[in-house]
């Protein structure tokens, strides 16, 4: 989603947010990491559910907003990715 700094994955829920999909496993990106649309980036917990967050944009992760089991709120910008990258 275009934000004041560029398009980014927002948050849809108020609850925390996982970088990978098991505590032990490699997180879904990276800075650096190249993304296309629909690809999975992180997964938001939502009362006892999980959600896989998609990109809404391809490019380049270019930072990552929100550091593994942080909460997050509703519309709160995820990640940055350059869509020129």
């Amino acid at each position: 989603m275009p934000g004041p700094a560029g398009p980014g994955a927002r948050g849809n829920w108020g609850t925390n947010s996982t970088q990978s999909p098991e505590p032990a496993a490699q997180p879904y990106v990276k800075v650096g990491s190249r993304v296309n649309v629909g690809q999975v980036v992180c997964i938001i917990e939502a009362m006892k559910i999980m959600n896989e967050i998609e990109s809404e944009v391809a490019g380049v992760v270019k930072e990552i907003a929100v550091q593994n089991a942080q909460p997050v709120e509703f519309g709160q910008i995820l990640f940055r990715v350059d869509p020129h990258g």
